[in-house]
């Protein structure tokens, strides 16, 4: 750990606080989520992280703060296309809207350590291997071309591997038992299908995470400014599950702007002593905003 323990613990006791906070108070009872409920749990989120980037500016330095700012938006941005897996996997098992934010909470808890571990093999690779950082750099270069010029095309879930694979491993209930993730049927102990889908989520945040983990390490290589703004922006988007979901078809010209940000971001490694991170953020923005004022205009 390049940083002093009190930070590290600093990070973890607010983490653990808001999602104490969270389940423990806020939704002890099962209960739908509603849209009004999910932005006022986003904004308790983002105006926590937002402190958090400015005490990160504050005992660690100006540029520290601005990559922490830099690695969440984008962080939060890359995300989206989670967002919308999320919705369909809820959508194809026919989870109830009260159950979505149990399965939310616990798939946080399995990102804080898988992400955790992502991170500190980065760290590793690029100490070891600094040459890895210019293969990220080349890497988000290609992905954001790819967006930018390939269709997209969306698979249904009857077609997703990795739900394929799960299926073939986990001997699954035929319906839900409430809110347990495991039941007895036929005298035999069976996941339901809200594991099911909890463990989909996380193998899932895995396969983003290989664009979204790069895409951090190339704004900057201090371990700490990387997983704390993937964490924050991973609780927030989260958090606001519930309103976006309802409104993905709102932003559809977003990622264009997304493919422009990996490659700006991707081509920010090769040309590093000639673009500070003031100048980072602020381009960073400026597409962000950009992308989501032409999708709400395009889709009024």
């Amino acid at each position: 750990m390049d940083k002093p323990l009190w930070m590290w613990a600093g990070f973890f006791g607010v983490v653990v606080a808001l999602l104490v906070f969270d389940l423990g108070l806020l939704h002890r009872k099962e209960r739908d989520i509603s849209v009004r409920d999910s932005l006022l749990l986003s904004v308790g989120y983002i105006a926590v992280a937002l402190c958090f980037g400015f005490a990160v500016m504050h005992y660690i330095g100006l540029k520290a703060g601005k990559d922490f700012f830099t690695g969440y938006f984008v962080e939060e941005s890359l995300s989206m296309d989670n967002i919308l897996v999320m919705s369909m996997v809820f959508s194809h098992f026919m989870i109830p809207r009260r159950y979505q934010h149990r399965v939310l909470f616990w798939g946080i808890l399995g990102v804080v350590l898988l992400r955790g571990a992502m991170i500190g093999l980065g760290v590793l690779l690029i100490e070891r291997f600094h040459v890895v950082l210019y293969l990220f750099g080349a890497f988000l270069v290609v992905t954001g071309l790819r967006m930018l010029f390939l269709p997209e095309y969306q698979k249904t879930m009857e077609e997703n591997k990795i739900l394929a694979w799960l299926r073939r491993r986990i001997p699954v209930t035929a319906s839900l038992h409430g809110k347990q993730f495991f039941a007895y049927e036929n005298m035999k102990r069976k996941a339901t299908p809200l594991l099911l889908v909890l463990l989909f989520i996380e193998l899932v945040d895995i396969v983003f995470a290989v664009d979204s983990v790069p895409a951090v390490f190339a704004i900057t290589t201090d371990s700490f400014v990387v997983y704390t703004s993937n964490i924050f922006a991973i609780l927030g988007l989260r958090a606001l599950y519930f309103a976006l979901a309802a409104m993905l078809h709102r932003f559809a010209y977003l990622k264009y702007a997304l493919s422009l940000v990996l490659v700006f971001i991707g081509g920010k490694i090769f040309l590093a002593p000639h673009i500070s991170s003031g100048w980072s953020l602020a381009v960073t923005l400026a597409l962000l905003l950009g992308g989501i004022g032409v999708s709400l205009y395009k889709t009024r």
